[in-house]
């Protein structure tokens, strides 16, 4: 136990939320310049073709789409 050392917490966690804050708005909160979608909506939309949802197809209830999304595709822990 002799070799604890106190450390100022707030310089790493200030360091560290402002490197999690960018990846967050660089990976997820902005739309993809190729298509104008953001990830978790790109999903969705991958989950309703995997479900055969098409314009033209059968009504299915939105919460089954949801279940899929993230049952399927959610990453999570990120």
């Amino acid at each position: 136990m002799s070799n604890v050392s106190c450390v100022d917490f707030a310089p790493y966690l200030i360091g560290n939320f402002n490197l999690y804050a960018g990846d967050v708005i660089k990976e997820r909160a902005l739309p993809d310049i190729r298509d104008g979608l953001k990830p978790v909506q790109r999903r969705i939309l991958y989950a309703m073709y995997c479900l055969g949802l098409y314009s033209n197809s059968q009504y299915k209830k939105c919460a089954r789409t949801v279940g899929e999304t993230l049952g399927k595709f959610h990453p999570h822990g990120r």
